[in-house]
């Protein structure tokens, strides 16, 4: 026996797409983790797992895993890996059609090959995910020996977003980003985007992604560093520029949030069957 998937990245964001009916196991937190592991599996920043919707209207369900087995609620760069490759692979043949994830329905449209638009829904301030935080979602916090003001946004998942003046490329992430993912103001984590205006409307950023770590883009952290960009003043649309390309993230006065950006098959490959038998001896 053997296992079909595809290896897809999105501004160097790299996720497995795996189909559920294909799987013939459970897709566990340990199995996740294996086959992320980029020495002992296939190596990605998380799995996206593909099945039949369970509710009319919808063409696919869509789950999400990050690198340390954690489910996501939803991921900007892999969410429109995922809506392409439903495309080529034939789910459907709609430019526009309907996903169900864990953080409710989310509204592509196909615009290229390559691209599409994401309506990412409405985006908040106040949230379970800060459940100490006013109806603006700003408050302030210490770590890495600094204390940082920042905007909680919820996008489909938590968002801490920091604005700052200079020094972007300073930070040291890997020491910041655990203290603040895992702060106490966030009892079911966090994910925190870094950025800094480099021209009107254009924002640099760096993201520390809630369960991976430090990562060469972030769909959702991009969207909620320009919620916080916009609320500080900032003009829409806004770019946002991250290690490998830019994300288009449009804002309207309501914070409905509508995300553009690419994503490309990087190969497609086969599971042996002795990987599958590890996989399934792995809890």
């Amino acid at each position: 026996m053997t296992l079909a998937f595809e290896k897809w990245q999105a501004l160097g964001n790299d996720y497995v797409i795996v189909e559920a009916a294909n799987l013939p196991f459970e897709l566990t937190p340990g199995r996740v983790r294996r086959l992320c592991d980029r020495h002992l599996g296939v190596g990605s920043d998380g799995v996206l797992l593909l099945s039949e919707p369970d509710e009319p209207g919808f063409v696919a369900r869509l789950r999400i895993f990050n690198p340390d087995g954690s489910e996501a609620e939803l991921s900007g760069n892999g969410a429109r890996e995922a809506i392409l490759y439903l495309r080529r692979a034939g789910w459907t043949d709609a430019s526009t059609f309907s996903i169900q994830t864990a953080a409710g329905e989310i509204r592509p449209t196909i615009t290229g090959e390559t691209t599409c638009t994401v309506d990412m829904g409405r985006a908040t301030l106040r949230s379970k995910d800060f459940p100490s935080g006013g109806d603006d979602g700003t408050g302030t916090l210490e770590a890495g020996g600094r204390e940082w003001r920042f905007q909680h946004v919820s996008i489909g998942n938590p968002q801490c977003a920091i604005l700052v003046e200079d020094g972007l490329e300073e930070l040291d992430l890997p020491e910041i980003g655990p203290a603040i993912e895992r702060h106490e103001l966030f009892p079911n984590r966090t994910n925190v985007s870094f950025a800094r205006e480099v021209a009107p409307g254009v924002v640099g950023a760096r993201i520390f992604e809630r369960g991976v770590g430090e990562t060469m883009s972030s769909g959702t952290g991009a969207a909620g560093a320009a919620v916080a960009y916009v609320l500080r003043g900032g003009d829409g649309p806004v770019t946002v520029r991250l290690d490998v390309g830019e994300l288009e993230v449009e804002v309207d006065e309501d914070l409905h949030v509508d995300l553009t950006g690419w994503a490309v098959p990087v190969y497609r490959g086969e599971l042996s069957a002795d990987f599958l038998k590890e996989l399934h001896a792995t809890e």
